[in-house]
This record gives structure tokens, sequence and C-alpha cells, in this order.
């Protein structure tokens, strides 16, 4: 038998090819940014992976799904439908911490209602689906949803890189969160501090104290529907604060006696 024959009785899954694909993806990640590493990975996911036409990734915190990152709307809509019905191949293997392939989705007795909707209105006949593993994270779940617009499109060889691919997401994952909860904390704190200033700048001007200051700038916050970080900044650069003009109240009527 020729030794390019990936999938040999020596080599029954394809583990060189699948080798090979994982140092492209090891490439591929180092060149993508902190803000595209999701991206990169489920978008390499449908260039390599025999089947895959489309995938995403999957989240769950206190209950409540979303997806992450997708190649596509017909993979984003597949995902929102299972928000929906409370069920389906990405949303079983997060809550079962387990893998789900359906090889015809229109046809599976797991997902009657699922798999016929997602087959007759997105054209999704096939949907294999991965939990991953996250770090420094214990709230939140992840899932690697891959999908197709054929039935059987996943074999053992997709099945197989599949998993390995989920390593790899799992970790470009947990980077992307941990990349938002710093932008998070960066905004907060430079929101805190120009709210900080903001606060000496008007005990400054007009000699309140700390706790009058603040609630000076609470309450213009609250009568004008502007953010108080943004009235802050407003305060910090211009020095002044802009408060909004109440009616005049209307002198009460004399009774006639």
């Amino acid at each position: 038998m020729a030794s390019s024959d990936r999938t040999s009785q020596a080599d029954p899954v394809g583990l060189t090819e699948i080798a090979d694909a994982l140092v492209g993806l090891g490439e591929q990640l180092r060149n993508a940014s902190a803000d595209t590493l999701v991206e990169a990975v489920i978008e390499y996911a449908v260039q390599t992976l025999p089947g895959v036409r489309w995938a995403s990734i999957t989240t769950l915190r206190q209950g409540k799904f979303r997806t992450l990152a997708t190649t596509g709307e017909t993979a984003c809509a597949a995902d929102a439908l299972q928000y929906e019905l409370g069920g389906g191949p990405c949303v079983d293997t997060v809550l079962e911490d387990s893998v789900h392939c359906s090889p015809d989705l229109a046809h599976d007795p797991r997902w009657p209602v699922y798999g016929a909707r997602a087959a007759a209105e997105f054209g999704v006949r096939s949907a294999l689906a991965y939990r991953l593993t996250l770090v420094s994270d214990p709230e939140l779940i992840a899932g690697l949803n891959l999908y197709s617009d054929v039935t059987d499109a996943f074999d053992a060889h997709t099945q197989w890189a599949g998993t390995l691919l989920a390593t790899h997401a799992g970790w470009a994952v947990s980077m992307e969160l941990s990349r938002q909860r710093a932008e998070n904390l960066e905004a907060a704190l430079r929101s805190n501090r120009e709210i900080g200033t903001a606060i000496g700048v008007l005990m400054a001007q007009h000699k309140l104290t700390r706790d009058q200051a603040h609630e000076l700038l609470r309450v213009a916050s609250q009568d004008s529907n502007r953010k108080l970080a943004e009235l802050a900044t407003e305060v910090v650069e211009t020095g002044e604060l802009s408060l909004p003009r109440r009616p005049a109240r209307s002198a009460p009527r004399s009774r006639d006696r």
C-alpha cells in the first residue's frame, strides 16, 4: 500500500495528517492577535477538517447560553435554536460533559424537533460537538460545535481530529476570556480614576465634602440620563458640571375666601 495513504491499516484514523494539521494550526495561532484566537481556531476547523462547513463556540454562564464566536450566520442560527429549545448537540454536550455526533439531524430521535428544524430552516444535516476544558474560570462552560450541510459528514478521522482541535479551542477561549476580563478591569479602573478626579474638582470649586461632591455627580448623572463615568470625564476636561434645568415650580394658587 502506498505510503501516501493516510488511512492505512497502520494509521487507521490518519494521525499523520492530523499531526500536520495541528502543526499548521499552531502556526496560525502564533500569527493571530490576542482578540482573534477563537476565530482562528474555528476558521481553521472549517478549512481543514473534512465535512465541516460551519463552526462555532458556545458558552454557558449562570444558566445563560451564548455564542462566543462563529464562522457564519448558519452556525449562529443553529446555536440559537438550541438555546431556544433547551436541547441539541451543542447544548447537551455542554450540559452533560460529553461528545455528541449526529450523522443525520433531520431523523435523529434524540432531538426530533431541533433536528427537523435545523435541517429544514438552515440546511444543517450533521453536527459534532465537544465540551471544552477551560482554565481559571470555574463558572464558565464552553463547547466547540461543528456543522455540515450533508449527512454522515463526520467520519472517525474527523472525530479524532476534532478532539485534538477542541484542546486548542479550550486554550483559545480561555485566553480570549482572560483578555476580556483584563480589558474590563482596566476600563473599570480608568472609570474609577476619572470619577475620583471629578469629585476632587467639584470639592475644590464648590467647597463640598467628598460625599456631597459624589452625590452631586450622581444626581447629575441620573437627571441627564448619562453615565457617571461620562460626566466625570467631562468635569475633568472642562472643570464644569452641566446640570439639566429642572422645570420651575408654579406658585401655589391662593384660595378664595
